[in-house]
């Protein structure tokens, strides 16, 4: 299964958060899945719509995703991918 990073700006609204391995082929399926374990954290991930937030970046084995919009990056189980939200201030 891929493994899950999240940075600690999300775990500041999820205490319980914890890096993991979740099933899933492409990073939609995997949001869903991070979303059974941790209930609401898809909504500080993705739109209504689906679409990455503007302030959220995922990376893949180092690298920007591609699809922000559909999700649509494929995973294996070899992965490593992170969950970052964007930190904004001065």
């Amino acid at each position: 299964m891929p493994r899950i990073k999240f940075t600690s700006a999300l775990k500041r609204f999820f205490p319980d958060l914890r890096d993991i391995e979740v099933e899933g082929s492409k990073l939609s399926e995997l949001i869903h899945n991070i979303n059974l374990s941790f209930p609401g954290i898809s909504n500080y991930i993705v739109e209504e719509n689906g679409n990455l937030r503007e302030h959220v970046n995922i990376y893949l084995d180092g690298k920007m995703i591609q699809d922000r919009d559909q999700l649509s990056d494929k995973v294996d189980d070899k992965n490593e991918v992170v969950i970052f939200q964007a930190i904004s201030g001065g």
